[in-house]
This record gives structure tokens, sequence and C-alpha cells, in this order.
């Protein structure tokens, strides 16, 4: 089976057809529900790979995607392909990510949760300042409400801690704009145990957003905390990012094992991602329709036990 035969027969669900072309891969149909879904914060079901929109920009995730309508298109076909869970954030643009996602999906398709964050400013491309200040956050808040065409954010992110404000007058700021209903949960990016249980002191905390891949698990700690407290555990840079360490460059020590299940090392590493915990939301992103779809596909694959083991070592390694 080619890959493209592969990723055809995913999105059309044909577990049976996979199941005689991918050695020891599993089709996902297998699966429980519960295992593709999250209860996020407790009342929100969220289908477990997402969708992150912070490519659908400029260089630099700086201004306006080159072509705003092909990036609208990878939008709406990702809601088409199950997705129902989006990152973004006011920073990435900044502000036309968010306004993007309001172009091209408003008025929101039921059960749609656009998951956004405040608290990183950018004076340029590629250049990130964090401003906790409560003030400033308050802002955010109802800016990122007014961009988004939303009355509530489901999920509202502190995108980083500033060392220059006590986090806890940062969550403070996010708390009364909790209280106000504008946001329903808050979550945290990029912190530590310590941190989330220092913000759990000010507001309920129901997901973190930190750096994490099958090469990269620097927060295990981060995540074991969230599968033991029942908080969703959002990976960015689900599949390495664009920078070096991209599991989709060539020469990947995984290349090998995808080439054994005719899939991408990509498909691999997110479908080891989803095996890995019950509380992790993959994010992937990408301004590319056929990566898109490919990327969904990953859904329908399920490792064994001695492969998820043994992919998981190689990774280790490399």
């Amino acid at each position: 089976m080619t890959r493209r035969t592969f990723l055809e027969a995913s999105l059309a669900g044909a577990a049976g057809v996979l199941t005689d072309g991918l050695p020891k891969l599993l089709a996902a149909a297998s699966t429980s529900k519960s295992k593709e879904t999250f209860l996020l914060g407790g009342d929100l079901l969220v289908n477990r790979l997402g969708f992150g929109a912070m490519r659908l920009t400029g260089e630099g995730i700086w201004g306006w995607p080159p072509d705003r309508e092909n990036a609208k298109k990878v939008l709406r076909r990702a809601v088409e392909l199950g997705v129902n869970f989006i990152d973004t954030a006011d920073a990435y643009g900044p502000e036309t990510n968010e306004l993007l996602i309001a172009e091209a999906l408003y008025p929101y398709p039921k059960g749609l949760v656009i998951a956004t964050k405040g608290g990183n400013t950018r004076p340029g491309p590629g250049q990130w300042v964090p401003d906790g200040r409560p003030e400033y956050l308050a802002q955010c808040v109802d800016k990122s409400l007014k961009r988004l065409k939303l009355e509530r954010i489901d999920l509202y992110q502190l995108h980083r801690i500033d060392r220059k404000v006590p986090v806890e007058e940062s969550l403070g700021a996010l708390k009364k704009a909790q209280d106000a209903g504008k946001i329903r949960h808050v979550g945290l990016s990029e912190v530590t145990v310590a941190e989330i249980e220092q913000a759990k002191k000010v507001v309920p905390i129901v997901s973190i957003q930190n750096r994490y891949n099958i090469t990269d698990r620097d927060s295990e700690g981060a995540l074991n905390y969230c599968e033991k407290e029942k908080m969703g555990f959002i990976p960015w840079a689900p599949i390495g990012g664009s920078g070096s360490g991209s599991l989709s460059k060539p020469s990947n020590t995984l290349d090998a094992e995808a080439k054994r299940y005719n899939v991408s090392v990509v498909q691999l590493a997110l479908a080891w991602l989803l095996q890995k915990s019950p509380v992790m939301l993959p994010i992937p992103g990408t301004s590319s329709l056929a990566h898109l779809e490919e990327n969904m596909a990953a859904a329908k694959l399920q490792l064994t036990a001695d492969d998820w083991k043994r992919i998981e070592d190689l990774a280790r390694t490399s």
C-alpha cells in the first residue's frame, strides 16, 4: 500500500483495508470513543487530534499568510476532517491569526472549541516579549473576544509567565475575566509542575501547553502531572517544529520504521503521541492542505505495545 492509498483509506474510515496493508498497525476504528476524545475542563468534549493555527501567518509568525484564501481553506478542511479544537494566540500575526479564524469559520459550527492565548507581545518578526501585567491581560481578553467574534473564550491560556510580574497578579486578571463570564477555562503555557501548583492557588487550571514530541521529552514531568490531575496536555511542536528538530526532515532516525508501515515519520510521531497518554492533545499545524490530510490520518493509526516501545526507544537514542 502506498502512503497516498493509506491516506485516502484513512480519511474514508476504511479500517478493514488498513489492517491488511499495514503490518502491526491496527485501525483506530477498533479503539473506543473515549480514547479518541478528551473532556477538557470536565465539560468540553474535544477530538484529541486538534489543529495549531500558528503557521497560518507570514514569515516569522508575522502578518497575514502569503495566500490568505488557501489559509482559510486549510481551516475549513480541518473542521471537515473532524477537528473541533483549534489553538491560536493574539501574538500570532500579531492579531491576524485570530481574525483569520473568524473570517474562515464564523459562524462557528456547534462544538468547535477555540483556544487562544495572551501575555506575549511581538516587537517584530520572530521576536517575543512576555507582558503579564494585569491591565494588559484584561485588554488582551477583550480584544481576542472581539477578533474571534465570541461572547466567551472556551480556553484562555497565559502564553508565558512574565518574570517581571508576580504570576498571582497575572492570573488574577484572568480569574476576574472568568468571573465576568469572558473566559470558560484557564490554561498555562511553558510551565513547570511547581508553577502549575502555584497557579492553581489563584484559578483552576485545566490544561498545560509545553513543547513536547517523540524526540523532545523535557516536559515529561508536566505531562505526568497532567495525567494524574486529569488535565489536558497540549504539546506544541508535536512534530518538532520547523527548525532542525523537525521530524519531516530526511534522514530521520524513524525513517526506516515509517517505511515499514508505508506511513510518514510525522504520522508515526503523531500516532505515538496519541498513544503516549489519554490526556495528550496534539495540535500539529500546517499551511498545506496535503500535509493537513496526512496529519489527520495519523489518528487512524494504532501501534501495538511492542511497536510503540520500539519506536520510543529509537527516538530516544537519536
